[in-house]
């Protein structure tokens, strides 16, 4: 007898300006949240940025320390722009704060325009976005990683409750 078919995966996709602070430092949460709960299988991640300036760099690494201490590993990621194919391929579209949620609207066809959401959507904060910490000092890495650590677990909350239901891909 054949074996069941495999669950989609469903693909998330974090994004930033520039694809080195923000979007990088979700993308490794959400993949760590994603491993400690076995769903390799079923939910991937990636990160890009809406603008062009660091297309092929690393994270910044005050984005990269701040995330290892907390156990996240950002070394394999290269930054890269958004393509106008992953608003078919990605499930969930997840901005930073809003003027990169309007970027994404404006070229976002209009029967994806459901998949893009802020991620703080996902979280419970007083804070709406994710504050760019690019210029600021270690204490902006720290919140990014504060806001973006609740807002994926929320989020892998609401992905097991709409796609396993009965808990299926779930350990």
């Amino acid at each position: 007898m054949a074996s069941p078919p495999a669950t989609p995966a469903i693909r998330v996709l974090m994004v930033c300006l520039g694809n080195i602070c923000r979007s990088p430092t979700a993308h490794g949460v959400m993949e760590k949240l994603i491993q400690d709960n076995g769903l390799e299988a079923h939910i991937t991640v990636d990160s890009a940025g809406t603008g062009n300036w660091h297309i092929g760099e690393r994270p910044d690494g005050r984005a990269t320390q701040a995330a290892a201490r907390r156990g996240y590993d950002l070394s394999g990621q290269l930054a890269r722009q958004v393509d106008n194919s992953d608003f078919a391929r990605f499930h969930y579209i997840l901005a930073m704060d809003r003027q990169n949620l309007k970027d994404l609207r404006a070229r976002c066809p209009a029967n994806h325009q459901s998949r893009l959401h802020l991620l703080l959507d996902y979280g419970d904060t007083e804070h709406d976005v994710v504050p760019d910490p690019y210029y600021s000092g270690a204490q902006g890495f720290e919140l990014v990683l504060d806001l973006v650590e609740e807002a994926c677990a929320g989020l892998l909350h609401a992905i097991q409750r709409e796609h396993f239901p009965t808990g299926a891909g779930a350990r």
